[in-house]
C-alpha cells in the first residue's frame, strides 16, 4: 500500500513538473532542488521504477539522446553521426558492447529516461545541473553562450543595452535559467521561452530572417549556422560558461561511471577527443561572414553553367560533385580564366605539368579543367595509404592537391617524429605549417613547402562543401571507402548503433 502510494506520488510529481513546466524557471533554485529531491526519494522507494540492468548483463549500452546538430543527427545518407555519437561508439568499443541510441523529443525526456531506469546514460548536449537527481561525468568539451542577432540591428555593448529587447531561449535548459536572471538587472527585458523540442538551427534561421530579435544559444551552434546565414552576428557574450557532460543514474553500483570517466581521461590524453571535435567543429570558424556571403551568392551566379561538368566528372571518378565544386571555388572562385602568380590556371588551377600528364591541352576550357582536376584528385586518393581512415584521408587528399603528394608524405613523416598520429587530420594540421620552417624542412629532399597554405585551403573547402551539401541534395558518397577498408574500420558487433524512438 505504501509502495503503491509512493508510486502514485512519484507519477503525480513528474506530471506536475510537466504541467507547470513554464513556471519552473521562476521558482527559486532551492525550491527546485527540494522538489526534485522529493521526486527522487519517491522514485527510489517505488517498485514501479527499476534500475536498468548492468550494461554487461543487458548486453548493450542504452543511451537516451535527442536529435541535435552538434551531438547526434542523421546525415543525408541516413547514417547517424555527431560529436557525442562518435565518442559513444568509441566507448562501446572499450566496453565491448553495442551502443543503442534511443531518441527523445527533448533533453527533459532524455534525462527522465535515465531517472526512470530506461537508459544507462543521457547524452544530448547536456550542461551540468546539480539541481537534477543525476550523476555527471567529466566534461567532454567546454562551451560558452551568446546572444545572437541579425547584423545591422542596434548593438549591445553592456548589459543595460538589453533594455526593451526580446530574448528567445529554449525552455527547460540551464541557459534559460541564466537568461531569466538577466531580468533581475534589466526590468524591461522581455524573455520568450520556446518549447524544448524546438530545433536550434531553426531558431537561428528565424533570427537571420529577422523573426527573432535576440536568441540565446551556444557559440558553436552559432558558428555552424552562420555559414549558411551570414547575416547572423553575435550581439552579446553571456556571462555563463559550462561543459557538456553525460548524465548517469544518481545511485549505481555497476561501475559504469568509473569506466566512462576512465575512458574520457584516456581520450583526452591520446587525442581521441580532439580528433572527434575537429571532425565536427575544427573548421567552422575559418571563414568570415563576407566570405560566406560571397560564396553563397556565387553558387547562384557563377556555379550553374558548370554544374553539368561537375556532375559528369563526379560520375566518372566516384567523387562527390559538390566536393569538386567546393575545391574549384577555393582555387578559382569559379573563374575559368583565373591565373595565379605561380602559373597555375583555370577553374581547377592546374599546373602545366599536371595538365600535360592528364592529357589536357587547354586548361582554360571549363570541361577539360574540371575533368582533369577530378582525375587528379582520384589519383591522389588512391595513393594515400589505406591506414588513413575516412574522412581524414579526404582532407589529406585535399591538402595534397595544393602541395603535392610528397608534401603530405613529408608531413606524415614529421608527425611521427614529433610523436603525433600521422593518420589523423586533426594532428596533421598541427604539423603542416612546420613544412615551411627551414629547421624541419631541411631533412626533406624537396625542401620547404607551403604547408600552412595547404591547411587553410583544405579547411576552407570543408566549409564550402558543407554549404553545398546543404544547398543541393545528395547524389553519391564522397571518397567512398572500399568494402575492405570499411570492414576494417567498422568491424565488430560492438560497433553497431541503432537510432530508435521510445
Amino acid at each position: 500500500m505504501v509502495a503503491g502510494t509512493a508510486k502514485r506520488a512519484a507519477l503525480f510529481a513528474f506530471a506536475n513538473i510537466r504541467v507547470f513546466h513554464l513556471r519552473l524557471s521562476y521558482i527559486a533554485f532551492a525550491s527546485v532542488a527540494a522538489l526534485l529531491g522529493a521526486v527522487v526519494f519517491l522514485l527510489i522507494v517505488s517498485p514501479g521504477y527499476q534500475r536498468i540492468a548492468d550494461f554487461r548483463t543487458l548486453g548493450e549500452l542504452r543511451v537516451a539522446t535527442r536529435v541535435d546538430a552538434l551531438s547526434y543527427r542523421a546525415d543525408e545518407n541516413g547514417t547517424y553521426a555527431g560529436f557525442e555519437h562518435d565518442l559513444l561508439i568509441a566507448l562501446g568499443r572499450r566496453l565491448e558492447v553495442p551502443v543503442r541510441f534511443i531518441s527523445y523529443p527533448d533533453t527533459e525526456h532524455a534525462i527522465e529516461a535515465v531517472i526512470k531506469g530506461q537508459a544507462h546514460l543521457a547524452a544530448a548536449g547536456l550542461t551540468r545541473n546539480s539541481q537534477l537527481p543525476l550523476a555527471w561525468t567529466a566534461g567532454l568539451r567546454d562551451i560558452d553562450f551568446v546572444l545572437v542577432g541579425r547584423s545591422g540591428r542596434r548593438g549591445i555593448a553592456r548589459e543595460r543595452d538589453l533594455a526593451g529587447r526580446v530574448v528567445t531561449v529554449r525552455h527547460g535548459t540551464k541557459l534559460a535559467e541564466t537568461v531569466d536572471l538577466l531580468r533581475q538587472h534589466v526590468a524591461t527585458l522581455k524573455i520568450v521561452h520556446v518549447p524544448p523540442t524546438t530545433d536550434d538551427e531553426d531558431l537561428l534561421m528565424q533570427t537571420a530572417a529577422g523573426q527573432i530579435d535576440l536568441l540565446a544559444t551556444e557559440r558553436t551552434q552559432y558558428a555552424l549556422a552562420s555559414r549558411y546565414a551570414p547575416k547572423l552576428t553575435i550581439a552579446y557574450d553571456l556571462p555563463f560558461k559550462s561543459t557538456v557532460s553525460w548524465a548517469l543514474p544518481l545511485h549505481s553500483n555497476d561501475g559504469l561511471a568509473s569506466e566512462i570517466n576512465g575512458f574520457l581521461n584516456e581520450s583526452s590524453d591520446n587525442g581521441l577527443l580532439a580528433r572527434i571535435a575537429d571532425r565536427y567543429f575544427g573548421h567552422i570558424r575559418r571563414l568570415d561572414n563576407y566570405d560566406i556571403a560571397a560564396f553563397i551568392a556565387r553558387t547562384q551566379t557563377r556555379l550553374p553553367p558548370y554544374l553539368t561538368h561537375f556532375r559528369e566528372a563526379a560520375a566518372r571518378t566516384g567523387l562527390d560533385w559538390r566536393y569538386l565544386a567546393a575545391l574549384s571555388y577555393q582555387e578559382s572562385q569559379w573563374d575559368p580564366e583565373a591565373t595565379s602568380y605561380t602559373g597555375v590556371r583555370g577553374l581547377m588551377m592546374l599546373t602545366v605539368d599536371t595538365a600535360n600528364r592528364l592529357g589536357i591541352d587547354d586548361r582554360l576550357d571549363p570541361k577539360q579543367a574540371i575533368f582533369g582536376g577530378a582525375r587528379y584528385l582520384s589519383m591522389l586518393q588512391k595513393k594515400i595509404p589505406g591506414d588513413v581512415p575516412y574522412p581524414d584521408r579526404m582532407w589529406m587528399v585535399t591538402a595534397a592537391y595544393n602541395i603535392g603528394l610528397g608534401g603530405i608524405i613529408n608531413a606524415r613523416t614529421l608527425a611521427r617524429q614529433l610523436g603525433r598520429n600521422d593518420t589523423s587530420w586533426a594532428e596533421l594540421k598541427t604539423v603542416l605549417p612546420l613544412l615551411s620552417n627551414p629547421h624541419y624542412a631541411s631533412q626533406f629532399r624537396t625542401g620547404p613547402a607551403r604547408g600552412g597554405e595547404a591547411l587553410i585551403m583544405a579547411e576552407n573547402i570543408r566549409n564550402f562543401y558543407d554549404i553545398l551539401r546543404r544547398t543541393y541534395p545528395v547524389d553519391q558518397p564522397l571518397l567512398v571507402e572500399s568494402a575492405r577498408a570499411k570492414a576494417a574500420n567498422h568491424a565488430g558487433p560492438h560497433l553497431s548503433a541503432q537510432a530508435l524512438m521510445p
